[in-house]
């Protein structure tokens, strides 16, 4: 219980920060003990309280954007803004399919060859570069409202590249975003907005199968997972408040070295053996 205390403060503390939660449960997981890894059912029930988190936070934005949604699915006439929030909620529907798609398909490896240490170390250290590259070349042109369909899709295909553990949803929506020109705080609100199709769908999915076959051989148990996503959802909102004031003054180049020490540091642990 206190390891999936510590792992849903973990996931609580890093979902929202472009360095990935699913590497770092991962790694800390490994650090418990031998064949400690905690698993992707574990990892996605728990990105469940981080997302409950998003969606009480934005809980505003995310009412008018279904209801105008709803209101134009019905044929109702539209006015004013609830034109842009129907069209948000079009956006969000078209940039959840890769990640639907390809996680559906991808199920296997999710669960197995992507969970490598040494996949992730060298994942962390790519892609904290090409982060480190969007966001210093990127221009700042764009704002959210200003988001197109193609966008939306490619914002979508770089979502689902968090598959990976180590890639992260997070920083990989926020290089798209700003490799498309988009400043750093409207890469960030469509990133979270993004998330909550393909977060709940997959937890939720986790769970019921965790709740069917409650003796399948998990590492930790479901009132453990539990705790940890309830924890989860607690730190994740504090951290929301925080990165959306950071985004605004600061640049992601401390999150960038972090990734690419923490990827150096685990490969040089794998190497020389501290961690098999």
């Amino acid at each position: 219980m206190l390891e999936a205390i510590f792992l849903g403060a973990l996931q609580g503390l890093t979902e929202f920060l472009p360095i990935s939660s699913s590497a770092h449960i991962r790694i800390a997981g490994e650090l418990f003990g031998t064949n400690a890894d905690p698993g992707a059912t574990f990892t996605a029930i728990t990105q469940i309280g981080t997302e409950l988190a998003v969606l009480i936070y934005f809980r505003k934005d995310i009412l008018r954007i279904a209801l105008a949604w709803m209101n134009q699915i019905s044929r109702r006439k539209l006015q004013g803004d609830e034109v842009r929030d129907a069209r948000m909620g079009w956006l969000i529907i078209i940039g959840s399919l890769p990640i639907v798609v390809l996680g559906y398909l991808g199920q296997d490896l999710i669960r197995d060859n992507f969970r490598s240490l040494w996949l992730i170390a060298i994942v962390l250290i790519v892609f904290g570069i090409i982060l480190g590259i969007a966001d210093k070349y990127g221009k700042t042109e764009r704002q959210l409202h200003e988001l197109t369909p193609a966008h939306g899709i490619l914002y979508g295909l770089a979502q689902s590249l968090a598959l990976v553990p180590g890639v992260s949803r997070s920083g990989a929506t926020i290089a798209m975003g700003r490799f498309l020109g988009y400043s750093r705080e409207a890469a960030l609100r469509y990133s979270f907005l993004l998330a909550l199709p393909a977060v709940f769908g997959s937890g939720l999915y986790e769970l019921k199968g965790a709740i069917a076959d409650s003796s399948a051989n998990q590492v930790f148990s479901l009132p453990e997972t539990m705790v940890a996503t309830a924890i989860a959802f607690v730190i994740g909102y504090a951290v929301i408040a925080w990165i959306l004031k950071y985004v605004t003054t600061k640049s992601f180049a401390p999150f960038i070295a972090y990734r690419i020490g923490l990827g150096s540091l685990l490969l040089i642990a794998l190497s020389t053996g501290m961690i098999s």
